[in-house]
């Protein structure tokens, strides 16, 4: 599968704003991919993650088939914050990347599932 789990200088519904370079110190490859933020409900990992003008571009493995994910599901992750301005949003300018869930209802209403292969 691969989308978007984070869409940059966009205010997502809980307030903040995630800016370009966020994820520098982000794992390339072997996060856990979650179901609804769920550590009991691994159903895959991360095999690459990028940066690029839009976003975080997440490319991942789905191992459980019994999940039901398709093209236009919710994306998040979940993080630690190390840096962020604070203004009318908080602006998260450095994180630590923890995981990547598909998601019911996402933060940021464009962070989704582009393509499903099986």
């Amino acid at each position: 599968m691969a989308g978007y789990a984070a869409i940059f200088d966009a205010p997502d519904r809980g307030g903040d704003i995630v800016r370009k370079g966020a994820f520098a110190r982000a794992a390339q490859a072997g996060l856990p991919l979650l179901w609804q933020h769920d550590t009991s409900r691994r159903i895959g990992f991360v095999e690459s993650l990028r940066e690029d003008e839009r976003g975080l571009r997440v490319i991942a493995q789905i191992d459980d088939e019994a999940t039901p994910v398709c093209a236009g599901a919710g994306l998040s992750f979940g993080y630690r914050i190390r840096a962020m301005d604070m203004g009318t949003y908080r602006e998260l300018t450095d994180l630590d990347l923890i995981e990547v869930s598909v998601v019911t209802h996402p933060m940021q209403p464009l962070a989704r599932v582009l393509a499903v292969e099986n």
